[in-house]
């Protein structure tokens, strides 16, 4: 009997010093994971010309829909802080690097301190590089306007980036794909820019894209705005347009620039609770070191919501860049720096980001105790 007594007391006395020493382990724990927090929270933001792919993970079969992208990050940005995205979309015969050069956007990034997406396009979705975005899916807000847009989101999470200010500019085939961001994602961005570009909605196949390119779209812009109105949620609302053409540009007709003007005029009246169109234009001609150009202000509230600027004598080519590159010209004014100063003045109410805090409520509330 005492045999038998003494073994259940011999466990209970092992278990007993077990719990003991699973007190410090637990504490020990906890406070590594409060390190490597903090130590995740402090690490230094990479810098620089950094690369990366999208989407990460693919199924099988989708491999002509993965893409490269590449990131500028100024050395003064930390991730203390919250500073704007602007998404910089290439045009046709371009890749991001020769971009980037050629706009010298990512100068003016390190004068003002934010960061500069540039999504590039696989030469397996198109041999010239051109974004595909006359394909009906595209068009709709699907196919790369979507991947561009989820890409987007990733980067925002990933980095420092203060989400009520993030924007997107292109030039040609990438200006055409702005527009349709603008549209069919304008919860995402505060404001935008089109070089050369189109019309969303200006074409449905590679055919009629070419002769858009030509001449301008055959459907009307107030049409396709009045479409736009009723597919796009109104949460969304309208984004800020800067739209900039060359007077002689032979690829791109400027009568699209007056399409696209149009388009996002009737837009914005629509969208508008109740309808209200755009005062305007005020018209100024200003003169550069290089080329005098036209601009066209309209307003509502004393806000310009939409600029149109025509460049006198400029081609198919980003004003004021480094013309060692294609499309470029370096005779000014900068387009990037007329970018920059119409985009930066927008914010848009950034999404709720009650999941995230909730998650490090959890974590806290497990680890901190």
């Amino acid at each position: 009997m005492d045999t038998l007594r003494s073994a259940p007391s011999g466990r209970y006395r092992t278990h007993r010093s077990t719990e003991g020493m699973a007190g410090p382990l637990t504490r020990m724990r906890a406070t590594l994971s409060r390190l490597a927090l903090w130590r995740k929270l402090h690490a230094p933001l990479s810098a620089g010309w950094l690369s990366g792919r999208f989407p990460h993970a693919l199924r099988a079969g989708t491999f002509r829909q993965q893409r490269d992208y590449f990131l500028y990050v100024p050395s003064t940005v930390t991730r203390r802080e919250r500073v704007p995205l602007l998404v910089m979309l290439h045009g046709c015969s371009q890749d991001a690097r020769t971009f980037a050069e050629g706009t010298r956007m990512n100068e003016v990034a390190d004068q003002q301190g934010f960061i500069v997406l540039y999504p590039q396009q696989s030469l397996r979705a198109n041999p010239l590089r051109c974004w595909n975005w006359f394909e009906p899916r595209t068009r709709d807000g699907a196919g790369e306007a979507a991947a561009i847009a989820t890409l987007v989101r990733d980067v925002a999470r990933r980095y420092p980036v203060d989400r009520s200010r993030v924007y997107v500019a292109g030039i040609s085939a990438g200006g055409a794909m702005t527009a349709i961001l603008a549209f069919c994602y304008g919860g995402i961005f505060a404001a935008c820019a089109i070089v050369a570009g189109v019309m969303y909605r200006a074409a449905d196949s590679a055919l009629a894209a070419a002769q858009a390119m030509r001449a301008g779209a055959r459907l009307s812009p107030e049409t396709t705005a009045d479409e736009a109105t009723r597919r796009v949620s109104r949460k969304f609302g309208f984004v800020p347009a800067m739209v900039m053409h060359g007077s002689r540009d032979t690829v791109v007709h400027p009568r699209n620039a007056e399409q696209i003007v149009a388009q996002f005029r009737k837009f914005a009246e629509l969208v508008s609770t109740p309808p209200e169109p755009l005062a305007g234009p005020v018209e100024q001609c200003i003169a550069s070191e290089g080329r005098s150009y036209l601009q066209h202000d309209y307003v509502r509230s004393d806000q310009v919501l939409l600029r149109s600027i025509s460049v006198d004598g400029l081609g198919h080519a980003w004003s004021g860049g480094d013309q060692r590159h294609r499309f470029n010209d370096a005779a000014q004014p900068d387009a990037s720096h007329l970018i920059w100063d119409f985009v930066s003045g927008f914010r848009r109410p950034a999404p709720p980001r009650w999941p995230l805090i909730h998650f490090w409520f959890r974590y806290l509330r497990r680890y901190l105790r």
